[in-house]
This record gives structure tokens, sequence and C-alpha cells, in this order.
């Protein structure tokens, strides 16, 4: 048995999550503490009461998933103090600050405080309604890229999730999104149109970039327990100064999420566990690679299903 732990990103957020575990684990009520003085306001009542507008809000979903996934972590941490050690850790996009926490390399105060930027630098990056996301369905890399040229017509129109085999978001200018949509059913492709704050993980992103390396530049990296594996890349890293570079560099890159899945099977990997709210991640994982046994930890049920799990 070799193990990973991936966290998720931006859209597993929900009104509620971790409430119960804060309830029941003291080491989940002290993430949530630590999460809490680090932003000097309550990110733990915007999790567990909401309201969902405002936990909708980039800047609040982004410290509340690293807080709720610490969380559970924690709660895991202290009922199963004998889990085995992980092979590797990953986390979707914003998820990897997770996963650098979980590993030991990033503080859970810096996280929270970085993501909170990250999140505001975001939004900032693009005026509201300019920018747009899509998924598109049923098609390989080849197939996206030739859409995204042929609708780009000289806007800014890129891949920028790789979630699973025929799942592709596009990120964009809004008008070349809806070029890109209306494309789509002549070359077999579905498209859905994405509810989202801003064009995230395409070039447009670029000052977001920069505000993030800016931040990042004064904040403590250390060795990590187990490798990393970058969302920019799809490869493992443990060396301090290039995680931080990964972080920078993933804002206005593609999520590589379904190559990071393969090459952790490839690695060996046959059980993984989400750690946070929400399943989005085991989903994807069964679509991309049936060598690993993905289980969603995010209640005190979960957590008791961890030992048989494993094995």
């Amino acid at each position: 048995m070799k193990l990973a732990l991936l966290f998720p990103g931006q859209g597993s957020q929900v009104v509620g999550m971790g409430q119960a575990l804060a309830a029941s684990s003291e080491a989940a009520k002290r993430a949530f503490e630590t999460a809490d003085a680090a932003l000097g306001r309550s990110i733990s009542t915007l999790c567990f009461e909401g309201p969902d507008a405002e936990l909708a809000l980039t800047f609040n979903t982004q410290p509340a998933l690293v807080a709720t996934s610490m969380a559970v972590l924690a709660a895991l941490r202290e009922r199963h103090p004998d889990l085995p050690a992980p092979a590797f850790a990953a986390g979707h996009s914003l998820g990897e600050y997770s996963a650098l926490v979980a590993a030991g390399a990033l503080a859970l105060e810096d996280a929270v405080r970085i993501v909170e930027l990250r999140g505001r630098a975001m939004q900032d990056a693009v005026p509201p309604g300019e920018g747009a996301m899509a998924a598109i369905l049923g098609g390989d890399r080849e197939a996206v890229v030739a859409l995204c040229d042929e609708a780009r017509h000289g806007d800014v129109l890129e891949p920028a999730n790789f979630n699973a085999p025929s799942q592709i978001v596009i990120s964009g200018r809004a008008a070349a999104v809806a070029r890109a949509i209306e494309l789509a059913p002549a070359r077999k492709l579905k498209a859905k149109p994405l509810n989202v704050s801003a064009p995230f993980h395409c070039s447009l992103m670029a000052s977001a970039a920069r505000a993030v390396e800016t931040a990042l530049a004064s904040v403590a990296f250390a060795k990590p327990r187990f490798p990393i594996v970058s969302n920019v890349d799809a490869a493992p890293h443990d060396e301090p100064e290039v995680l931080r570079s990964c972080l920078v560099r993933q804002v206005d890159a593609a999520v590589l999420w379904e190559q990071s899945v393969v090459a952790m099977a490839d690695a060996g990997v046959t059980h993984a566990l989400e750690i946070g709210p929400g399943k989005v991640l085991a989903n994807l994982v069964k679509r991309i690679d049936k060598r690993i046994a993905v289980l969603s930890v995010g209640d005190a049920d979960a957590l008791e299903q961890v030992p048989a799990f494993l094995g």
C-alpha cells in the first residue's frame, strides 16, 4: 500500500464544513483557532454558519478551504496516530497550499494569510464580467487547444484545468469563451459555462501571480516530509525554493490534475485520501486512473472508515 493525500480547491466549499469535527476533535478545533488568529477574523464562523454568498467570495473561500482541510487532517491524525506516512501529497489549485501545510513545508498561519491575498489578487486581476471559464467535455488536449485557437480572435483564451479525460476547463476573455461555447458543437464537443468570479489559471492572472510572488518572498518554506506533486508540471518536488516557485507559477498556468494523478499512479500509489469537504477529487481520480483507490474524508463518519480502507 502506497498512500497519497489529496486536497480540494475552490468549488468544494459548503456552509457547515468542519463544524461537527471542530466540536468533537480538539485537534480540529485548534486548527480553526490557528487560522482565525492568523487572519484576525473568524473564518471558522464563516465555514460553520455562512452565509453561502459570503463563503463563495474568492478571498473568503480560499482561506476557508485551507483551514477546513487542515482541521480534517488534524482530526484524522488525532484519531489515527498510526496513519501510514504518505508517499506524496497534491492539491487542486488552491489545494496545493493545504498539501504544503500537511507536509510541514508551510505553516498554516502563513498559508491562510497568503491564500486570502491570493484570492483578492485573482479577483482584482480582471474587472467583473470581462473574464469567463467553461468546461469542455468530450475532447482531448489537442481538440480543446484547436477550439481555443479557432475562438480566440486575438483575445486571451487558454486551457486552464486538465481535470480528467475528456474534461478540460478553458479560461479567458468573456467574448472568447462565449465564441468557444458556440463553436464547440461543430467539433463534437460539449461546453458548459462555469459560475466563477474570474478567469482563473490563464495569462489574465499575471498581475495576481506577481502579487503572490511578492507576498511569498517573505514566507518561510521548509523541506517537506514527503514530496508535493505540483499543479504546474505534474512532478514531485521537495526543495523549498522550487515549491515556492510552483505556487507563483500556478496562479496563471494550467492545473495539470489528470497528469498529476497519473504520475502518482505510475510511481506506485495505490490508495488516496481526499482531505476536506466534498468528493470532487475522489470522483476525478476514479475517472483518471483506476489503479488508485480513493476515499473522501471530510467528517467524523469518514474518519472511522479510514483503517478498513487502508487495510
